[in-house]
């Protein structure tokens, strides 16, 4: 891991080098609650993306794996979270990679697009459709459940489920909690119409958060959907179907 400051963050990334020693940068960013090694390395993305050639970069969001902690939701918008991957890509001397972000790093990458256009080559979004726009359901009681003092007493299914992943990546709840209160921007139609680079939005076909990846690619002007057959926001991450599509989408648009 590396770190680089930002915002008052000082914020953990990985950086890995093809074998052939250059390629394609792809910038990685991780969904809500997670990190860039329970969403890329474990689920074999890293290697996957290395092995066709490309650089491989993954930050670690505020709030989130190794990066540095705020318990104001304010620190934790759309926008800011967008900056902090804005300026990663310069800390590195990149000055234009593809993007792929899951769940609320798909959000992130949205912005991220709007904000620095000439930045961002082309965007993947996964495990988010139209909830981009529409909202994907009332995350406050994520919140209740991550600062409930006892797992036990969560009654709440989807809390439930977002505690007890909390708690597997060991992660800090009370900086999740301040996350889910502050990271729910929605972006509207017209600037989804507004996001120009190529984009591929794939979803799980039992994914019950993201909203249509179809309605979503609708919007705009280069949007394709996938489905990803049979998986739900959990498990659509390491599909292998997932993979192989976003490898012949980067086949196809080449830096």
């Amino acid at each position: 891991m590396q770190f680089f400051s930002h915002d008052g963050f000082d914020l953990a990334f990985l950086d890995r080098e093809p074998a052939s020693g250059s390629g394609d940068p792809v910038l990685l960013i991780h969904g809500f609650a997670s990190s860039h090694y329970v969403n890329w390395v474990s689920p074999g993305w890293f290697k996957t993306l290395n092995d066709a050639g490309c650089r491989v970069i993954a930050i670690d969001n505020r709030g989130h794996g190794s990066s540095s902690k705020s318990y104001e939701a304010n620190d934790y918008t759309p926008a800011k979270m967008a900056s902090d991957a804005a300026a990663l890509l310069d800390h590195l001397g990149i000055g234009r990679a593809h993007v792929m972000g899951y769940s609320m790093g798909a959000r992130i990458s949205a912005f991220l697009a709007l904000a620095n256009p000439d930045k961002v080559a082309t965007l993947v979004f996964g495990g988010l459709g139209i909830g981009m726009v529409d909202g994907v359901g009332d995350w406050d009681p994520i919140a209740d459940a991550l600062l409930a003092p006892d797992a036990a007493q969560i009654t709440h299914e989807r809390g439930r489920t977002f505690r007890a992943f909390a708690d597997q990546t060991r992660s800090d709840r009370r900086a999740l909690a301040a996350c889910i209160i502050g990271s729910r921007d929605l972006l509207s139609e017209d600037e989804m119409s507004r996001i120009a680079q190529p984009t591929l939005i794939a979803v799980g076909t039992k994914d019950d958060i993201a909203g249509s990846p179809a309605e979503l690619a609708a919007l705009m002007p280069k949007g394709v959907a996938f489905d990803i057959e049979g998986r739900d926001h959990m498990l659509s991450v390491g599909d292998k179907t997932f993979k192989q599509r976003v490898l012949q989408f980067y086949a196809d648009n080449p830096l």
